[in-house]
């Protein structure tokens, strides 16, 4: 990747891992479909009016935001709710990067490195280590859902793979307006009115600090550089920068929220770094041990 690539990337990843802050920050006053709902409404409005939709069939558009928006973050907020701390969401979701890499050798056909593989198998430890030290207030309900929000980004990325070059920009508006409507739909019947009547009672200006910062820095341009990023290189390439947020979402929900930053915690983190490292440039160090022979 190109070093201009990798800072984006980079700052990509910290937005979304700060971001499970404010989620858990939002979810005190706002339930979690109406808060997804709500993001993705404000992520839409007034972008849609001005902002051309994308020239790519309806059913990728709307397959692009029902698995990157409206399925992936109403299992993500649904399942912090029932008790996912935010680092450890953090980390769970992030298994996204080998649903991607399996779905992506399937469907695309692509073929990883050895060394991404490798990267993967040891980034995969870290998960491991933290999902034998789950916290006993992260239900298993949760945790499956969140694991679920994991394969729904996975299947975002091959769609977005599949839908080649469009203007990320418009991506984010228009896949926003796709999400919104089953979200507040599924709100309104499983939530139902007095869950709206009560979020109205308490709502504030940190659930609607939270509702923006999910809709602008996190939605547009988070993903819209994910996007972007996604159709410029393999899948394997890509998909595994996601497994710093995990480690910026711990750092952060240790600072913010008191959670709890464990040895073992630690140890995942640096698991983590060092299959991400492996998977980004095993493949030169390959190259130059061959050359040099």
């Amino acid at each position: 990747m190109q070093p201009s690539d990798i800072l984006l990337a980079l700052l990509t990843v910290t937005i979304w891992g700060f971001n499970f802050v404010v989620i858990k920050v939002g979810l005190g006053g706002l339930p979690p479909l109406l808060f997804s709902a709500l993001r993705f409404t404000f992520a839409a409005l007034p972008l849609v009016f001005f902002i051309k939709r994308p020239a790519i069939p309806w059913r990728l558009l709307i397959a692009y935001g029902i698995f990157q928006f409206a399925l992936q973050f109403a299992l993500l907020f649904s399942g912090m709710q029932l008790g996912l701390g935010a680092g450890l969401a953090s980390l769970v979701i992030q298994l996204q990067a080998f649903f991607t890499i399996g779905l992506a050798v399937l469907v695309l056909g692509e073929r990883p490195l050895i060394p991404q593989l490798l990267g993967a198998l040891i980034a995969l430890a870290g998960m491991l280590l933290v999902a034998l030290h789950l916290e006993a207030k992260a239900t298993v309900i949760g945790f499956l859902m969140v694991i679920g929000g994991g394969f729904s980004w996975a299947a975002a990325n091959i769609v977005t793979k599949k839908i080649g070059k469009v203007n990320p920009l418009a991506m984010m508006v228009w896949g926003s307006l796709v999400a919104a409507p089953p979200l507040l739909l599924a709100s309104a019947v499983l939530e139902g009115p007095a869950a709206w009547s009560t979020a109205y009672t308490h709502f504030h200006w940190l659930s609607a600090a939270a509702v923006l910062f999910q809709s602008y820095p996190n939605t547009i341009l988070g993903f819209g550089i994910w996007s972007l990023l996604m159709r410029k290189y393999p899948a394997a390439t890509v998909a595994p920068f996601s497994l710093l947020v995990p480690l910026v979402g711990m750092l952060s929900a240790a600072l913010v929220l008191d959670e709890q930053l464990q040895w073992w915690k630690i140890v995942a983190g640096l698991l983590v770094l060092s299959g991400l490292a492996l998977n980004q440039f095993g493949g030169r160090l390959m190259l130059m041990i061959r050359a040099v022979r």
